[in-house]
């Protein structure tokens, strides 16, 4: 059954085909650091599932079907044909309903460059898997439905209009968790080091380091223009394949406009792929207009209209840079590219703009996996310091009054601004955003699998 507007989720709720999904499973990383040892059914001559299992099935499916079809997986919705490639596979998401059901959510890109976020129901045993209902989550981001755990631990789809903040990523007032962060080394074949952010302490979030489990001594180091601070260490081949491990404490509290030491006029010269020039000059001018005359405040948000209305959350092959100029030549990205973008225009028309990055932990459940990075920015009027999102406004229109001045608890920081240089750094140079780790062999960046995963605390 493929689904494609509010409509028809509505209409799918009514048939009580509702997806209920058992809570444990978002549970599948939260006591283990081995994938293959994360989740198991416990029925007697059912074979044993792990996540690695369930990717293979729905990758496998996914083969299949762009076999037959032509090199296109084709997914059909009321208004639409759509011809599909895979982009990836939501890890962090996969998850075992019981005996013989799984759960899979996939990004699918299609020919037009679109991104869609297909949830696949899936039954049967390792090796043998069959998709039984198809879904489609999300268009470049923005949902159709949200998930809501009720409180016997099952899960409901709830349509867009009908959720509350919470469900749309939204924790207001405080947050408290248990976060962590894990690395797993990949092959080494000589000398390397490895740099990760180190989150700190400040105003809006108390950061307690629980334990740093890790093969070798660690050292703190620190980035002197922004104070960052991150673990160094130093690696050898015997280190292939271990894991590297931090677990944090950590109590936020909802960010609104705010005072602080720092000054403004720091957070108006270029940074490397956020240049300050004529061309955002006369792009910001022509955005602002008759607001040349009204106050900053009234500017840097038809800034941040601007790009909610024009741009596209889409994870495309160059997505996740922070490449201001790419972002205003394509009109898509992830969060990096609509923060870049905003702090290149608002540089350019003299609004102090300043970037951070962390992790948005999920709202709508109370453990599991979190999906990567999440960055955001923050500009200078009225003498205060203002919070936005801009991708998260992107995708709920509805929360974008909010997302202008406000940042929610449920997040975590790791670092803020770009270009980060620490001493001793990486030879490849000024880290641009540091959200995961930095791993040198032999001098030369290596790419490193990390982790993230949450447990909330009763508040």
């Amino acid at each position: 059954m493929i689904l494609s507007n509010t409509t028809t989720y509505r209409r799918y709720l009514k048939t009580g085909l509702t997806a209920l999904l058992l809570a444990v499973a978002f549970l599948s990383f939260s006591q283990n650091t081995n994938s293959q040892d994360h989740q198991k059914t416990k029925t007697p001559d059912v074979p044993l599932v792990v996540t690695d299992d369930i990717a293979a099935g729905i990758k496998d499916y996914i083969d299949e079907q762009v076999e037959a079809g032509n090199g296109y997986f084709h997914l059909k919705t009321e208004d639409k044909d759509l011809s599909l490639n895979l982009v990836r596979v939501h890890t962090e998401y996969l998850a075992n309903l019981g005996p013989r059901e799984h759960f899979a959510c996939v990004d699918l890109a299609d020919k037009s460059g679109d991104v869609y976020d297909v949830d696949f129901f899936l039954t049967g045993d390792p090796g043998n898997m069959t998709v039984t209902r198809t879904t489609v989550h999300k268009l470049n981001g923005k949902p159709f439905y949200s998930w809501s755990q009720r409180e016997d631990d099952t899960w409901i789809t709830v349509p867009v209009e009908e959720s509350s903040s919470k469900l749309l990523g939204v924790i207001e007032g405080r947050d408290h968790f248990t976060f962590q962060y894990q690395i797993t080394l990949p092959e080494i074949t000589d000398d390397a080091q490895i740099w990760i952010p180190l989150a700190q302490s400040d105003p809006f979030q108390k950061i307690d380091v629980v334990s740093i489990q890790s093969p070798v001594a660690h050292q703190v180091v620190k980035d002197h223009e922004f104070g960052n601070t991150s673990l160094y260490m130093e690696l050898s081949p015997g280190h292939s394949g271990d894991i590297i491990e931090l677990t944090y404490d950590v109590d936020r509290k909802e960010k609104e406009p705010y005072q602080d030491n720092t000054s403004p006029n720091d957070y108006l010269s270029a940074d490397l792929l956020m240049p300050v020039n004529d061309r955002f000059t006369t792009l910001a001018d022509s955005i602002i207009g008759d607001k040349i005359n009204d106050n900053t405040l009234m500017q840097a948000r038809a800034l941040y209209d601007y790009l909610i209305d024009n741009m596209r959350y889409i994870k495309n092959e160059k997505y996740g840079t922070g490449d201001a100029v790419y972002a205003c030549d394509a009109l898509l990205g992830n969060c990096t590219e609509f923060h870049s973008f905003f702090i290149s225009l608002a540089r350019s028309a003299g609004i102090p703009a300043r970037f951070a990055i962390g992790a948005a932990i999920p709202s709508e459940r109370n453990a599991g996996g979190v999906n990567g990075y999440h960055c955001w920015a923050e500009f200078y009027a009225q003498d205060k310091w203002w919070p936005i999102d801009i991708s998260e406004a992107n995708k709920y229109t509805a929360l974008s009054t909010y997302y202008f001045g406000r940042h929610p608890a449920n997040r975590i920081e790791f670092s803020r601004g770009r270009d980060l240089e620490f001493e001793p750094g990486p030879k490849s140079g000024p880290i641009p955003f540091f959200a995961y780790p930095v791993l040198e062999v032999d001098g030369k960046t290596t790419p490193i699998k990390t982790f993230f995963q949450f447990t909330r605390k009763g508040i």
